[in-house]
């Protein structure tokens, strides 16, 4: 990890309007991100600990990720062990019985050292920012839009709304290769399916009902990650992110031939 003093530092805060266990429970469903955020092009895991992440601010980045620092309901945390040299921490606050503050917090070093800072001072900075803040809102509706208590965002009628990198088509085929697995029973292919022509968001029940257009194919980005798709509960003990519907798949490590930074 390179010196924390010359890591640029970016803050983004929401509350939402839902408890607070609820919220840490929506939010470390890491793989659903794509499905609402739209710089998140990727979150796919190795293990209970282990994750690989693909974004694109300013250029495409990738890294591997470690968990640190977990206190259930209350924060979350991380550091880079390879690619773009990041950490942070997400913090979950309540503010009364049905609301949440939810603080993110991430240091990075801007790539290709000097002049990534001067881009860094230039704009890049501020348009992470703003980006972060858009994502974050996001997540905020999507909690919001989750029946109350809900712990699963494949409940909430947000994912896959027209900003998300998902929607757009943007996300890796590792990423589409867990949203499949989702899908499998329907006979449904989700990487087949292009980005919505209006701004109401596609549900869940649309892909599977085949009411999404499949006019035109997206073409998709990367070969990259890891394994697992999205959990569908979240009875798995504190600190550990679960696997697909109780089954483990067998680790899948990054696609080295199709990285690109």
């Amino acid at each position: 990890m390179a010196d924390n003093q010359k890591m640029a530092e970016h803050h983004a805060s929401v509350t939402v309007n839902a408890p607070v266990h609820q919220v840490y429970g929506l939010f470390t469903h890491f793989n659903d991100f794509p499905k609402f955020m739209s710089f998140v092009k990727e979150v796919t895991y190795y293990d209970d600990q282990r994750s690989h992440w693909v974004a694109e601010v300013a250029g495409r980045h990738e890294w591997d990720a470690l968990n640190e620092n977990w206190v259930e309901d209350q924060q979350i945390g991380w550091h880079s062990t390879s690619g773009l040299e990041n950490y942070g921490k997400v913090t979950f606050q309540p503010t009364g019985s049905n609301q949440t503050l939810v603080d993110v917090f991430i240091n990075y070093n801007p790539p290709a050292g000097v002049l990534g800072d001067v881009g860094e001072n230039l704009g890049v900075g501020s348009r992470f920012d703003s980006t972060l803040q858009h994502d974050l809102d996001n997540f905020a509706r999507m909690v919001e839009q989750a029946p109350p208590g809900a712990l699963d965002p494949t409940s909430s009628n947000y994912l896959f709304h027209s900003g998300s990198a998902a929607a757009k088509g943007t996300t890796t085929s590792r990423q589409n290769e867990t949203m499949n697995r989702d899908y499998a029973t329907t006979g449904r292919d989700y990487t087949t399916t292009s980005g919505p022509t209006t701004d109401r968001p596609v549900l869940d029940q649309d892909i599977i009902s085949g009411q999404y257009d499949t006019s035109t194919t997206p073409e998709t980005q990367g070969s990259v990650g890891g394994q697992y798709g999205t959990r569908d509960t979240m009875t798995e003990p504190d600190n550990v992110l679960p696997t697909e519907s109780g089954t483990t798949n067998p680790v899948m490590p990054p696609d080295q031939g199709d990285s690109t930074y």
